[in-house]
């Protein structure tokens, strides 16, 4: 059997959607593909509240050429691929990549057909992320364990401060 890379790609993103944001129930449409395009889309309200964005929002990504709604007039058409691009941008600032690297990321999609260059470029991401992660996550310890020995070392000392004042009190 053979295996489409971009279904795969698509089932493995549905399934971190699934478990990192309220959208898991809906339909994550492939953003390569070309036929969403034309799905009659949506307009700027209700794609907002469909992502849970304002509309401040959704113009600054297109201002930005990460989406690119049709227009009819000056009203914007958001179609299934404006849409799940959408969902990954926003995943990728939750996970905190930057513009420029989601930007990398998207725009691979119309450069490579098979997709492999973006796996490649994707596994590459994450693991400078998860080093970068790990890294802070060490440090956050750190400062975790040096607070607690803090709190702990003035406790000890309100404790006998408290009891120094209550020898110094004069007996009733």
């Amino acid at each position: 059997m053979q295996l489409d890379p971009a279904r795969f790609f698509w089932s493995v993103m549905g399934r971190v959607q699934a478990r990192n944001t309220d959208l898991a129930t809906q339909d994550l449409a492939d953003p390569t593909d070309d036929s969403a395009r034309n799905d009659g889309g949506k307009g700027i309200n209700d794609a907002a509240a469909q992502l849970g964005v304002t509309h401040r929002a959704l113009r600054f990504y297109e201002d930005k050429g990460l989406i690119e709604p049709a227009r009819a007039g000056n009203t914007r058409i958001y179609s299934r691929r404006d849409i799940a691009r959408m969902q990954l941008i926003l995943r990728g600032k939750r996970l905190g990549f930057s513009l420029r690297e989601i930007k990398e990321f998207l725009d691979l999609y119309d450069a490579d057909p098979t997709q492999l260059e973006q796996m490649q470029h994707l596994v590459g991401q994450i693991s400078a992320r998860l080093r970068l992660l790990e890294r802070q996550s060490a440090a956050l310890q750190v400062t975790i364990a040096e607070l607690q020995t803090m709190q702990q070392q003035a406790g000890e000392r309100i404790a006998l401060l408290n009891a120094d004042q209550a020898r110094r009190r004069p007996a009733r």
